[in-house]
């Protein structure tokens, strides 16, 4: 199966979106498919816009769209207009094309895969209104439009929660179906706890609270400020983003210890005694999932995704979204109960063993066959 991938974020960049884009096309790529990812430039592009191979994913090569930084937030870029993405489509000589979170490149492949007469999957992972209701305090009913637009168009879409499920066909959009995300459980382990590290980090052996993600409006982690003043609690935050000045002042005694990836992150995750994320527009929260491989208790909004992935009362706590008081009474409780912080861990990393990329990936190719049946069946109609 020859596949291009369109999508709206790629490594090096570090977010869910491309981390599952790069999981795809490698899944692809071990089954013995072709996959072909287009996706914005992190950096002047070359003459013919495509680029080696990542040393992790040695098999996917990458076409580069031309891209400008998003103004206030550097660290996303958006793709400019270009014939790249019909030319990849074309090139390729695509049997489908899978769309990861697609907004703007996307929108472009939609239409070039409209165009050629290619089948096309469709992967939401971004609540984009609840962005806009978090930047600019409007814009919700624009975003939806888009959404149903480009999804609309596809002929599926993979929802990575059942909230983002519900959401996606309150709003009007058709023929959408369950794709959730894997984590890689070899990498993500308890056996990767370190003591020096948890010595360095909490000197006089306090329980060491973290985050991990961006630091950005949307992710609300300002919610730690509380837990920050509980007795015998060390506040680390993994991460950077936009936000990151001012959560150096409404987070006080808390470590910042920058962007952090691969064994390193690993590391860090499992020395934690309580994960918490705070942001309630998570469409999934792969950071939960990378928590609970880890052994590491949880507590989150009861919102999105994390309603999929923590069990209440057995692997992680669930909280009211928006709510510094709940988040800090949570982290207390656990604080206060080693036993209990051992037996959420334990049904943590039990719940989430048989969630390998490789599984969820088959579940993936298991969609890619029922849409291609489907053209195929529609054809001869």
């Amino acid at each position: 199966m020859r596949v291009v991938i369109v999508t709206e974020s790629f490594p090096p960049d570090v977010n869910g979106v491309a981390h599952c884009a790069l999981q795809t096309a490698r899944h692809l790529a071990d089954r013995g498919h072709a996959p072909l990812v287009v996706a914005p430039a992190t950096a002047a592009p070359s003459e013919s816009g495509s680029e080696p191979p990542y040393a992790d994913a040695p098999a996917v090569p990458v076409v580069r769209v031309p891209s400008l930084p998003l103004p206030g937030y550097p660290q996303v870029r958006v793709a400019l207009p270009s014939r790249r993405v019909a030319a990849a489509l074309s090139e390729h000589r695509a049997d489908l094309v899978h769309l990861a979170s697609p907004f703007v490149l996307g929108v472009r492949g939609m239409a070039a895969a409209t165009r050629l007469g290619i089948p096309a999957v469709a992967v939401y992972q971004t609540d984009l209104a609840g962005y806009a209701r978090t930047y600019m305090g409007a814009g919700e009913a624009a975003a939806w439009r888009r959404i149903r637009s480009v999804h609309g168009a596809a002929d599926r879409t993979l929802a990575p929660s059942g909230a983002a499920l519900r959401d996606l066909e309150a709003h009007g959009v058709p023929r959408v179906r369950l794709w959730p995300r894997g984590v890689d459980t070899a990498r993500f382990h308890p056996h990767h706890r370190d003591e020096a590290l948890r010595r360095a980090l909490a000197p006089n052996g306090e329980v060491i609270v973290g985050y991990v993600g961006r630091l950005a409006p949307e992710k609300q982690v300002e919610l730690l400020a509380g837990t920050c003043g509980l007795p015998g609690v060390q506040v680390v935050v993994v991460g950077d983003g936009p936000s990151r000045a001012r959560l150096t002042e409404a987070l006080p005694g808390t470590h910042f210890l920058g962007r952090r990836t691969g064994a390193e992150l690993a590391r860090i995750f499992a020395s934690l005694d309580v994960f918490v994320h705070t942001g309630p527009f998570e469409t999934f929260c792969q950071t939960v999932q990378e928590a609970m491989a880890c052994g590491v208790p949880v507590v989150a909004p009861a919102a999105g995704g994390p309603l999929d992935l923590v069990a209440h009362g057995r692997t992680g706590l669930l909280v009211p979204p928006n709510d510094p008081a709940a988040v800090r009474e949570a982290v207390r409780s656990l604080a206060a109960d080693p036993a209990l912080r051992t037996a959420y861990g334990t049904a943590g990393r039990t719940t989430v063993e048989g969630r390998t990329w490789a599984a969820v990936g088959d579940q993936l190719l298991g969609h890619y066959d029922e849409v291609l049946a489907g053209r195929r069946t529609a054809v001869a109609a």
